[in-house]
């Protein structure tokens, strides 16, 4: 822009003492050389060196001189003013942070359930803006909120080579992505960057159509707690598992597995190995519920591992009821770019509220809990249990520290 604002200041000067089809010449050739439209070109090149003369109040001349390579500011008064953007960032902090794309279509709702609970006390004027409050703008308003935790992440899983042939294979586009109750599982270890001895691991269900999504820790990798925990999650779903899906893991990968499946009716598939997309739903889903909310650190302790139930008991309400998921619709190749469209992000409770495979009765139980559940009050309660977790780990490391130090010195 500031090129072009030179180039028009070249050719103005003496623009006006030229003759009709000098000025005609000249002009054919900004228009050529900037890309503006002819009249707008032709009002920068006249308005240049134009003078004009004002008076103040107190009766003094001035003389005003227009000059091209000056651009005039626009004033223009914010329409999300500090007040939208107060309640707005409350808001987010109580939907776990989310990107504008999947908080926007939330506003509906949210704004008058969260007013409904005493959460948010807003004026008429910013309720008004905030229900109409688009993305993008979600995005910018946020934008210096946003900068901050970058997690690295840690794999443990154990290759299982017994009865992989017998174990139908399944890639990332084989499911019926349109019929609830099909799932994809697998463990997140908590290790703590020391894979030595026990420690716990986060067994995760995701259905693949809905979004929902279970979790459940365990002690350790034993058949004996991944059966129970599944058990557990099966019990609390709000649809029958029609197939379950997991990598290569041992844990996974065995008689046992295989066994509980058949007796359960329930289609057993695998995923290639070395080809992680094949469970993106669940992986995506390992790193946005659980190493979001309880990190990196070990956990290997009765303690603790009570804590981080008591933390997916809270947690699977407020991912299910009120975190909305954007499910990806169709990918468009366009040379080197891959254009990925997404549906309206909606959360897994209304995704299964609008499903023909969920009972009339189940929809019904699922809408009164909806109705019931303030989002802002499990979002804190999430955080006093994540304090107890905090607080039962380094107690721990403290116990170790010293038992460490006593070693040394005997």
């Amino acid at each position: 822009m500031k090129t072009r604002r030179e180039i028009v200041y070249e050719a103005s000067k003496g623009y006006k003492k030229l003759s009709k089809k000098e000025k005609t010449e000249r002009l054919d050739n900004l228009v050529a050389i900037t890309g503006y439209n002819r009249d707008h070109a032709s009002r920068l090149l006249s308005q240049h060196d134009r003078c004009v003369y004002v008076k103040d109040v107190s009766g003094r001349s001035y003389r005003l001189v227009g000059d091209v390579r000056k651009k005039e500011k626009r004033s223009r008064k914010r329409k999300y003013d500090t007040e939208v953007f107060k309640a707005l960032k409350q808001i987010w902090a109580i939907m776990d942070y989310p990107c504008g794309k999947r908080l926007a279509p939330c506003m509906s709702w949210l704004v008058p359930k969260l007013e409904a609970f005493g959460e948010i006390k807003i004026e008429q004027e910013v309720r008004e803006k905030l229900l109409t409050i688009s993305a993008s703008t979600i995005d910018r308003l946020l934008k210096g909120e946003k900068k901050k935790m970058a997690l690295k992440s840690r794999k443990s899983t154990k290759p299982g080579t017994l009865l992989k042939n017998q174990i139908e294979v399944r890639t990332f586009a084989d499911w019926n992505r349109a019929k609830v109750g099909f799932m994809e599982m697998d463990l997140v270890s908590h290790e703590g960057g020391n894979p030595r001895g026990d420690f716990a691991f986060s067994l995760t269900l995701t259905d693949v159509c809905s979004g929902w999504t279970e979790n459940r820790a365990v002690k350790n990798r034993a058949q004996k707690w991944t059966f129970e925990a599944i058990d557990i999650i099966k019990k609390r779903l709000p649809f029958s598992i029609k197939g379950l899906d997991s990598d290569n893991d041992s844990t996974f990968i065995n008689h046992h597995m295989l066994h509980y499946c058949e007796e359960n009716h329930i289609t057993f598939t695998r995923s290639r190995a070395g080809n992680k997309n094949d469970g993106c739903y669940v992986e995506q889903k390992n790193w946005s519920i659980v190493r979001r909310t309880v990190g990196y650190a070990r956990y290997d302790t009765d303690e603790e591992v009570d804590i981080l139930n008591q933390i997916y008991d809270v947690l699977r309400l407020y991912v299910n009821m009120f975190q909305p998921v954007a499910k990806l619709i169709s990918k468009e190749r366009q040379g080197a770019k891959v254009k990925k469209i997404y549906d309206t992000p909606k959360t897994p409770c209304h995704r299964l509220l609008e499903s023909p495979d969920v009972p009339e009765e189940v929809k019904a139980q699922l809408q009164k809990t909806f109705d019931e559940l303030n989002p802002a009050a499990l979002k804190r309660e999430i955080d006093r249990l994540l304090k107890e977790l905090t607080k039962a780990y380094l107690k721990k490391k403290t116990e170790v520290e010293q038992i460490d130090r006593e070693l040394i010195f005997t």
